[in-house]
């Protein structure tokens, strides 16, 4: 078995949550039942509700990011974790 570091397991698993989560949208746009999406659509958001903002006074940066995870997502994570296992 290949040794991987730890920043291509995590990369290989958020690719698994954002074409997931991109998936589920999509997917819940196209079906008709309102419960169905919601099921595919809804989920929690995981980061920062607002940009953290660094002020250098010479340089202000800001840093800030989400993710929005739904039923889907989970899917993809766990088909990235199956692949990345069998890889």
């Amino acid at each position: 078995m290949p040794a991987r570091g730890l920043g291509v397991v995590a990369l290989i698993i958020i690719a698994g949550l954002i074409i997931g989560s991109l998936l589920g949208e999509l997917l819940g746009h196209l079906i008709p039942w309102q419960w169905a999406q919601d099921l595919l659509t809804r989920g929690p958001s995981i980061g920062f509700a607002s940009p953290i903002t660094l002020d250098l006074k010479l340089l202000t940066l800001s840093f800030g990011f989400t993710f929005k995870v739904n039923l889907v997502g989970v899917l993809g994570i766990l088909i990235a974790a199956f692949t990345l296992r069998r890889m």
